[in-house]
């Protein structure tokens, strides 16, 4: 990390020490003070805080829970996100629109476009970020928010749209529907690129944009809370980490910096003197990816996010996602189930992969090599070994039964 970057956490950690009772009580009880966290690295010595444990805060302590740095009237907005939890805007501070800004330009957009913003402006702060990053750049923004596709249809006809930001899932829905109308992108629509945020974008939808469409595509990670943080533009597993706020992928028990190729944690802080998120616990699993051959870490820092917290099982120290394991048994073999089965015997874990393959001649061939081959791609993405791989009938997992099973007893 820069100078500035370490300069720029220090003065944030001191103004919200003095300002904010959440992040002083929560500095005091860890035996911390701002002046010890000279360094990003030096962050893990704060424990890390949830976003269940700032709704409670929030319920005890309305209407922000003692995270709130600055005076009231300087809040400008405060949105609401699911939990419930309030978040304030603040007067003056516009890091995250920069960061927003500069993922727009990443992603090809420029001050020639016109823009339908698909994202919500009701209650959460997605609609109104992007609308500001796209108009100081110079963009012209319609605000379409949610729903009302055949009204967005015709605007995107007669407004002569050429960009899309929202989900992917509704721009797929906007564009069939457009069809419908006897309408096609290229003849009667200018659509050119989009921006995808806020739901997860499958390869397959992606490739429907790319080869269909013709768009130029672009997927960003973000937060309500913490705004815009990564972003691909193409179509890689490894998102690229934009400059701010500071990300770590950390073990959620220790708080520490996983190695390159764990899995770990998103934990965020930003630097507003208004609403200090100090180590946000984001809930996202993600696998830290180390920088490519020649570059340096600060300019390309990358994750590849994995799913959420909740659905993962730690085996060995080391947690395992089903998104991981899936990805895992892609690149070898194609699957119509599997399931992942953890246990403990003589004081060790076990670790077991029961695979229903989608065609039986892949397994009977040569299941030796195929086992071992399976193996060393768990291996290679998970960081785990397996103990066995078992194949099974299709009718053997059934369809509701979760894809990883923890069978150990620890009482």
């Amino acid at each position: 990390m820069s100078d500035d970057i370490e300069r720029r956490l220090q003065a944030t950690l001191q103004h919200a020490y003095a300002n904010a009772p959440e992040v002083q009580a929560r500095l005091d009880a860890a035996g911390v003070r701002p002046d010890d966290i000279r360094s990003v690295a030096d962050l893990a010595r704060i424990p890390i805080r949830t976003k269940d444990e700032i709704i409670r805060l929030q319920q005890e302590d309305p209407p922000f829970g003692g995270l709130l740095a600055a005076p009231s009237d300087q809040i400008r907005h405060i949105y609401f996100s699911p939990g419930p939890l309030y978040e304030p805007d603040i007067a003056g501070e516009d890091a995250a629109v920069d960061v927003g800004m500069l993922a727009f330009e990443w992603s090809a957009f420029t001050a020639d476009d016109v823009v339908l913003n698909s994202l919500s402006y009701h209650l959460v702060p997605a609609g109104m970020l992007v609308d500001k990053a796209l108009t100081e750049m110079g963009c012209t923004v319609i605000p379409g928010g949610v729903g009302n596709s055949d009204l967005q249809v015709k605007m995107m006809h007669e407004l002569g749209v050429t960009a899309y930001a929202g989900t992917p899932s509704f721009l797929l829905r906007l564009l069939e529907r457009a069809e419908e109308m006897g309408l096609e992108v290229g003849r009667d629509l200018k659509l050119r690129k989009m921006f995808g945020t806020a739901e997860p974008f499958p390869a397959d939808l992606r490739q429907i944009f790319v080869e269909r469409y013709k768009l130029s595509v672009a997927n960003c990670y973000a937060t309500a809370e913490l705004g815009l943080l990564a972003l691909d533009t193409a179509g890689q597993l490894a998102i690229r980490l934009l400059p701010e706020p500071i990300i770590q992928v950390v073990d959620p028990d220790t708080g520490q910096s996983v190695e390159a190729g764990a899995a770990g944690e998103v934990v965020v802080t930003n630097f507003s003197h208004g609403y200090p998120l100090i180590r946000f616990g984001t809930g996202d699993l993600a696998i830290h990816v180390d920088p490519a051959p020649g570059q340096s870490r600060q300019d390309q820092r990358a994750i590849i996010l994995v799913g959420r917290r909740g659905e993962a099982v730690k085996v060995r120290g080391m947690f395992v996602h089903p998104n991981q394991l899936r990805f895992a048994l892609d690149q070898v073999v194609a699957i119509q189930s599997f399931q992942g089965v953890v246990s403990r015997a003589g004081g060790q874990d076990r670790f077991v992969l029961r695979i229903a393959p989608a065609e039986k001649t892949a397994v009977e061939q040569d299941q030796a090599a195929l086992v071992e081959q399976i193996k060393q791609s768990v291996r290679n993405a998970c960081r785990v070994r397996l103990d066995e791989v078992e194949f099974v009938g299709s009718g053997d997992i059934p369809a509701d039964a979760p894809t990883v099973i923890d069978q150990r007893d620890w009482h």
